[in-house]
């Protein structure tokens, strides 16, 4: 069974506006865009609402996305959602009611193969949309839905020409890889909220060029994706601090590379480098998001190792 005419057609539109705005704002897209949608033979279709299964006029019963809610004081979890055994994320049902019309409609998709949009709830008003999302399981007496994240590439076109060789492999890989942003895009968030959208060494306050730099980096098992083992610095400060460049001493202080001072270039090398020698570092004001001691210690020892 496969959705064709409409139905496929609004979804393949939605995709591409969702492919255009990310090009256009980056991965994370705000509340507003999402909500306005895209239009579609002269309709508003809004891609995401008030309900954590949405379905939009424009379509007969199947939803077109399905969210999970930003972390809020009353719900501090990322989100409610897992990953089972089997490397699908798991998404609880509408209600305890099985046959609550927005379960039924994902159960529709998940007999007619029908792609979904996921939106990741990553700040307030923030979410990270991934497509195409399938409903691959149903277990009512858990009241929760198996979905997997496939290759956008996969999903362009008709249904029945979609690759199908090593298809659960492709989504479980893809799944994981999704799975993995989100986590780093919720670190930045967190990360950039605690420094005050402003960077540690220079204060720059453009969000658009302030990353969040892991102390011990991620791939280092001591690396934990805490707010404590974090750094908002822009991406000029945060490409020198990952070279070694640049280092943090225990104190907090910045401490420039002893050839970096002693080289003479233009402004960028002065005002940028040179004269953050010695600087103190812009930091949160929660003593627990503050940068840990262990961490900067064991990222210092790593700077001095490597000038």
């Amino acid at each position: 069974m496969s959705i064709i005419g409409t139905d496929s057609d609004i979804r393949k539109c939605a995709f591409e506006f969702l492919q255009d705005a990310t090009d256009r704002y980056g991965e994370v897209l705000p509340w507003k865009i999402l909500t306005l949608g895209m239009r579609y033979h002269g309709e508003t279709v809004p891609l995401l609402g008030a309900s954590g299964i949405w379905k939009p006029k424009v379509l007969d019963s199947i939803p077109i996305s399905i969210t999970t809610a930003p972390p809020s004081s009353r719900r501090p979890a990322p989100y409610d959602d897992g990953i089972d055994s089997e490397g699908r994320l798991v998404y609880r049902y509408r209600g305890d009611n099985p046959q609550h019309r927005d379960n039924v409609g994902l159960r529709t998709a998940l007999k007619g193969g029908v792609p979904l949009i996921y939106f990741f709830g990553i700040e307030k008003g923030e979410y990270l949309p991934t497509w195409p999302v399938y409903i691959v399981g149903d277990q009512p007496q858990r009241l929760t839905f198996s979905v997997s994240i496939d290759d956008k590439m996969i999903s362009v076109g008709d249904p029945e020409t979609q690759v199908t060789v090593g298809k659960e492999a492709r989504r479980q890989y893809v799944t994981t890889i999704t799975m993995r942003r989100l986590h780093q895009h919720k670190f930045r968030a967190r990360v950039l909220r605690a420094y005050r959208n402003r960077c540690a060494i220079c204060r720059l306050k453009h969000v658009e060029l302030l990353d969040a730099a892991h102390i011990v980096p991620d791939s280092d098992p001591r690396g934990e994706p805490v707010v404590s083992n974090g750094l908002a610095l822009c991406k000029i400060h945060h490409a020198a601090f990952d070279r070694h460049i640049l280092g943090v001493r225990p104190d907090l202080r910045v401490e420039i590379r002893e050839d970096i001072l002693l080289e003479v270039d233009g402004p960028m090398l002065r005002y940028g480098l040179q004269e953050m020698n010695g600087t103190k570092l812009y930091l949160p004001l929660s003593n627990q998001q503050k940068p840990g001691s262990a961490f900067i210690e064991a990222r210092y020892q790593d700077f001095k190792n490597a000038v």
